[in-house]
């Protein structure tokens, strides 16, 4: 099976590792717009050899699209129009009805399928790719009636070989949830590491107090402005609406404790507890 991945940081770096020691990809070619990351991504074996967009699409069964979602609605109608009937497009963005929405009249849609991979750590580059980062994670499958039958039998064979889990969904309620779990998360880290830096310029010796809890709740700010803006932007609607209840709880709890009302507390954290039931 040849494999072509375009965009050879963290998701694409990881997938190509992952499915050479499977033995599924016998030769991965890849494209990315940084020769620096295809010389790395060449040197560290993630993949065989780098080529221009077209020939990989050409020589490739399986084409991996894991670039930032802006670039990925650009590119998604040019490698679509370069596919052929035998061929799969697997596009793993991390948003799906505006990407969906600009490709769903496509002739070859059917040869498209609509994944996200949720994992993922907050480095990027090639450097940064994991063999088995995907292993037991979830495969979000967004609008498969509209691929074709053989496209998806391939790409539940990758999610196989991956070891990951299939949950199906519909490309709004995924770009939903995805507000709820993972978007909001990055942006009050992003808020958070602001909110710090900030008063480090004041107080310079607050990160010598910095431990594990300060480092597991910001870590995420380390993350790719080039990946995530493009998300907040493609996502704005879900964005602000979970915003508006994160702002009301931050509110509530500040309120609570300008009124010193300690139980209150108590309840309020006691009744966040409960996430042990969703996260273990």
């Amino acid at each position: 099976m040849k494999v072509a991945i375009i965009g050879v940081g963290l998701i694409g770096g990881s997938l190509a590792l992952a499915l050479k020691n499977e033995g599924f990809a016998n030769t991965v070619i890849g494209v990315d717009h940084s020769p620096e990351n295809l010389k790395k991504a060449t040197e560290l074996g993630i993949i065989d050899r780098s080529a221009e967009l077209s020939e990989a699409v050409h020589e490739s069964d399986l084409i991996l699209v894991t670039v930032p979602v802006n670039i990925i609605k650009t590119l998604l109608p040019v490698i679509l129009d370069l596919v052929n009937k035998n061929q799969v497009v697997m596009e793993m963005g991390s948003t799906k009805q505006e990407i969906l929405n600009h490709v769903n009249d496509h002739p070859n849609r059917g040869r498209l399928i609509a994944s996200h991979p949720m994992a993922g750590t907050e480095y990027s580059g090639p450097e940064a790719a994991i063999a088995d980062l995907f292993s037991g994670r979830n495969m979000v499958f967004c609008d498969v009636t509209k691929s074709d039958h053989d496209a998806f039998e391939l790409a539940e064979t990758v999610c196989e070989k991956l070891k990951m889990n299939p949950i199906f969904m519909h490309a709004k309620e995924h770009d939903l949830h995805t507000a709820y779990v993972s978007h909001i998360s990055h942006i009050s880290s992003f808020a958070l590491a602001l909110t710090v830096l900030e008063k480090e310029r004041s107080q310079g010796r607050i990160f010598e107090l910095a431990g594990g809890g300060f480092a597991s709740t910001v870590r995420l700010a380390k993350s790719s402005a080039e990946t995530w803006v493009p998300i907040f932007q493609q996502n704005q609607s879900n964005l602000l609406e979970v915003l508006e209840e994160h702002i009301k709880q931050l509110q509530q709890m500040r309120d609570v404790l300008r009124k010193e009302d300690y139980d209150m507390m108590f309840k309020l954290i006691k009744q966040s507890n409960k996430i042990k039931r969703i996260i273990k």
